[in-house]
């Protein structure tokens, strides 16, 4: 009787455990299953994906392309898995918890959306494999990663620090250079334990991001590679930057750019977030 008990409230307090535990006894197998997509669509998006992959790579093969999944179902991101991408973006952090825990643990989890003070413990705290938080903004938000990944031991997390190179009160970012300069310091002193300092981002207006034409220089990216050039060269680094999306990553390649999200162009349109399923 008490094991039957035990059982029982364990299996109201973590279901998601007790059926994949459950699973893997009925089908005598110790290979997890993940969701698959029909072979129509991983075939779509595995020739956008290369499509995608070869632009990207005739301009500059040391550049990573990370495939941006935000408000797609977990088999889409399994179809490009198959062919061994491993490098996905999330927006959510809700959402990348759950596909985090849903899916390999060896992909490679990029953060890129919006983050509250709030979640970034969630963040930290729930996703084992987060490669990256993209959107650093504030020194708090450094902290509460830091203070959050030490205390459940987990594995480092790159950063780079989100720069609002345009300006817009819309968007997120940091605007002054001296807050810009504590949060660097923060990250490479000792008080820094599992945070490392990656690169600068940012999302260039929609303005810049559609003038491209005849290769026009997109301020928003110049405006980042100058902030890289002045952390560089007071804090002896090599900095990389996080630019250029589906609309402009050409460009953005162009100016300098190590790492670009791409999703739209990969994935299709998405629908409206509240009508996500």
């Amino acid at each position: 009787m008490r094991t039957i008990l035990t059982r029982s409230i364990f299996k109201f307090r973590y279901p998601n455990i007790i059926q994949r535990t459950m699973s893997s006894t009925s089908t005598s197998t110790s290979t997890p299953s993940f969701p698959e997509p029909t072979e129509a669509r991983k075939q779509e998006l595995i020739t956008n994906y290369n499509n995608t992959l070869q632009q990207v790579q005739s301009l500059n093969p040391k550049v990573n392309l990370v495939a941006v999944s935000k408000l797609k179902p977990s088999s889409d991101i399994m179809a490009l898995y198959s062919i061994g991408v491993r490098h996905f973006g999330e927006n959510y952090v809700q959402e990348l918890i759950a596909k985090s825990q849903e899916l390999p643990n060896d992909i490679k989890w990029h953060f890129i959306g919006g983050l509250q003070s709030g979640k970034a413990k969630d963040l930290s705290k729930h996703v084992a494999n987060l490669y990256a938080v993209e959107t650093i903004d504030s020194l708090k938000k450094c902290k509460q990663l830091d203070n959050t990944r030490v205390k459940v031991e987990g594995d480092d997390i790159n950063v780079f620090l989100q720069i609002n190179t345009s300006g817009e009160e819309q968007k997120s970012g940091f605007q002054n250079l001296q807050d810009i300069e504590s949060t660097v310091e923060f990250l490479l002193s000792s008080d820094c334990k599992k945070l490392k300092f990656l690169g600068l981002m940012t999302i260039g207006s929609f303005n810049e991001s559609i003038s491209n034409e005849n290769d026009k220089e997109n301020q928003d990216f110049k405006k980042l590679v100058e902030m890289k050039q002045i952390l560089d060269s007071k804090y002896n680094l090599n900095l990389e930057l996080s630019m250029g999306m589906s609309n402009d990553f050409q460009q953005a390649i162009k100016q300098g750019s190590t790492s670009v999200r791409v999703g739209t162009t990969i994935f299709g349109s998405r629908p409206p977030r509240q009508q996500q399923k």
